[in-house]
């Protein structure tokens, strides 16, 4: 976890990550949003995480705690390439309107020399929802995940899957065919009944808590279109997930988050929660 922290915070990054697999001897990696600047660089280092390393970017929306970090991640990329200090390409996933918002600010705020790899070695995804793409090993699928406010996609991440494609399919369909671990990942608003067929009975559910329960006259998630750790734990429960991971939340109570948001989601959900700081790493 690069970061954990919703739009706002100062005493913790905004909420981003890093998915990684070792296969065969291979490790791959993708980079889930940037955060909402060019502290995603440092977290990166703090991470022990090389930009080198990094050929898959996937971006939940186009909202500046998540896209501009990705500016940053791009742009530095490009130095590296141009550099020669770079092998292959950037592969960046998203949904159009994501797309198109980094491609105009990577042409109106970078330099020219830059340009030349938006389409050659930066590459540019569309996704829609229901689409299924690969990073190496990982064979992930996106989702519309219905936002109120904003194109916004999130996406599971099948176990083993890549050796039975035909599971994505039936999943994907509403016949929850797929038998293997699965991640999934709601993106930064409140899970929406219609993307059951994706969330229900996964192992790992990241969900957003934007505050806690006893705090929403505070921070007033609902007028955000977020919840709070008591609203995660009642869909986690009601999904029949293993294990919930809370993030994207407020950072004036770093102090005693986990223990609170945990005992909060666990009015209703007795599984496994994870609510995890800046830098942690969860194995799957």
């Amino acid at each position: 976890m690069l970061g954990t922290g919703h739009a706002t915070v100062t005493r913790c990054y905004n909420t981003c990550f890093v998915v990684e697999r070792t296969a065969g001897g291979q490790t791959d990696r993708l980079l889930v949003d940037g955060g909402g600047g060019n502290g995603i660089l440092l977290q990166l280092e703090r991470a022990d995480i090389a930009l080198q390393s990094i050929h898959h970017l996937f971006i939940t929306h186009a909202h500046t705690d998540h896209i501009i970090g990705c500016l940053w991640v791009v742009r530095m990329v490009m130095q590296l390439m141009l550099d020669g200090r770079y092998d292959g390409q950037l592969h960046v996933w998203s949904h159009d309107k994501c797309i198109d918002v980094l491609t105009s600010m990577c042409r109106m705020m970078l330099h020219r020399d830059y340009e030349a790899f938006i389409g050659e070695r930066i590459v540019m995804h569309r996704l829609n929802d229901g689409d299924t793409f690969r990073v190496g090993s990982m064979h992930l699928q996106c989702f519309d995940i219905f936002s109120q406010k904003e194109p916004q996609m999130g996406f599971v991440l099948y176990g083993e899957v890549v050796e039975h494609p035909e599971l994505v399919e039936e999943a994907s369909s509403g016949r929850g065919a797929d038998p293997e671990k699965r991640l999934v990942c709601l993106g930064d608003e409140p899970f929406n009944e219609r993307c059951r067929p994706y969330v229900e009975g996964a192992s790992w559910l990241m969900s957003e808590a934007f505050c806690l329960y006893r705090d929403r006259d505070i921070f007033d998630p609902y007028g955000k279109f977020h919840s709070t750790a008591l609203d995660a734990g009642r869909q986690a429960s009601g999904l029949a997930v293993d294990h919930l991971l809370l993030y994207h939340t407020e950072d004036r109570h770093l102090d005693e988050r986990r223990e609170a948001y945990t005992a909060e989601a666990a009015t209703y959900f007795s599984g496994h929660i994870v609510v995890p700081d800046d830098m942690e790493t969860i194995v799957l």
